[in-house]
């Protein structure tokens, strides 16, 4: 058997194209932030992680501006060997500060925080408890590791407390869950969740990648809830509200000092070019210092959600600026968001695996840069599909 025959059996991307219903991929020839351009035409985009709007700031974007002059484009090597600034260690220093932790360690993705840091931290004989609904960064971080996953439903604490129950007391154990649920927009209910990680001694990892500059007055979702200093990991990304690439893992200096030097997705990739690293630094700054951008972004979301449920749309157990439009079927979805874009408007199509296949919807979210006229045109387009398609009255 030729191992690329099944390159040739994947059609369903193909047929989507072919339809002309294909959402993925589309090359963007220009941004600024709130509006793109897409074979030149202008459409207002409500599919961006952008949350603070801070992509396009010109402070951001002369600081990577001047580390590029200074630093060059890139560190030519991995944070073990060459490749680590005295910037890479302030960043870190003022992540640690944000976060309330005693140390963080950054990386040159988001991904690869939760590859390194799960695959270094379960080892063999450990158990790692997620849920369901984590993000496919954090499944795979589990299936590098050499311990045993088990899932519990999602936010479900009573399943999660059979899930430990039944775990050998030897065993090591890592309960993780996203802080903020990237298709649902809803939250980890972490004031549950911990009391049952304490009593069956397990220790707990946050993945905050939607979180930061959102909640807790942008510093995630355990300071949103109160609960920083027992949550033992916290993970988080700078390509949403720190505009601009890398994550980072925060925690005690021990635990911290042990993942430096065993993630591999740390020790053999290239770091973060200085660029990226003045970049986050530049959007912590605001973050820190003008809590308006944050109060801004609730605003918009929340005539956003009031708009869209006045209509009568199933935005699903969203609290935060990511809500779903939940339309059902993957067909239906795809012809609801080409309905969208060629009024448009960009919005993301999410169909299964990513969710259940009669959960199939239409994922937007929200920046603190959206005016008011932009989101009553928003809410009017998706009106005026949800209507044509039956999907409200």
């Amino acid at each position: 058997m030729d191992i690329f025959e099944k390159c040739g059996q994947f059609v369903r991307a193909r047929e989507m194209q072919e339809a002309g219903l294909y959402p993925y991929f589309l090359p963007l020839e220009d941004t600024e932030g709130t509006e793109v351009v897409i074979d030149g035409r202008k459409i207002l985009m409500i599919g961006s992680n952008n949350y603070l709007g801070l992509t396009t700031d010109p402070r951001v974007r002369q600081a990577a501006i001047d580390a590029v002059k200074r630093f060059g484009t890139s560190c030519t090597g991995s944070r073990f060997l060459n490749g680590t600034l005295a910037l890479h260690k302030e960043l870190e220093e003022r992540l640690a500060t944000f976060v309330n932790k005693e140390a963080a360690l950054v990386f040159s993705t988001g991904y690869q925080v939760n590859l390194g840091v799960i695959s270094s931290i379960v080892g063999r004989g450990d158990v790692v408890v997620t849920d369901k609904d984590d993000h496919a960064s954090i499944v795979d971080g589990c299936m590098l590791s050499l311990g045993e996953l088990r899932r519990f439903s999602h936010n479900n604490v009573e399943h999660l407390e059979r899930v430990l129950s039944k775990i050998n007391k030897k065993a090591g154990r890592l309960v993780i869950v996203d802080g903020v649920y990237s298709m649902g927009g809803d939250l980890a209910p972490l004031p549950e969740i911990i009391p049952i990680c304490q009593k069956y001694n397990a220790r707990l990892m946050v993945d905050d990648a939607h979180s930061f500059g959102v909640m807790g007055n942008g510093h995630g979702t355990s300071a949103h809830f109160g609960v920083t200093d027992q949550v033992d990991l916290i993970m988080g990304t700078f390509s949403k509200s720190f505009a601009s690439l890398g994550g980072f893992i925060a925690g005690d200096r021990e635990t911290l000092h042990y993942i430096q030097h065993t993630a591999r997705s740390l020790i053999f990739s290239a770091s973060m070019p200085a660029s990226n690293v003045a970049t986050v630094i530049a959007a912590l700054d605001i973050i820190e210092n003008e809590p308006q951008h944050c109060e801004r972004l609730w605003e918009v979301t929340e005539r956003m959600r009031t708009g869209l449920k006045a209509m009568g749309f199933n935005t699903g157990p969203s609290v935060t600026p990511i809500i779903p439009v939940i339309i059902g079927g993957m067909e239906e979805t795809f012809l609801a968001w080409k309905m969208c874009f060629e009024a448009g408007l960009y919005t993301n199509a999410v169909v299964d695996p990513a969710v259940p296949p009669d959960q199939c919807l239409i994922r937007t979210s929200y920046m603190a840069t959206h005016t008011d006229e932009q989101i009553d045109r928003a809410l009017n387009i998706l009106g005026g599909v949800g209507r044509e398609l039956g999907l409200i009255d």
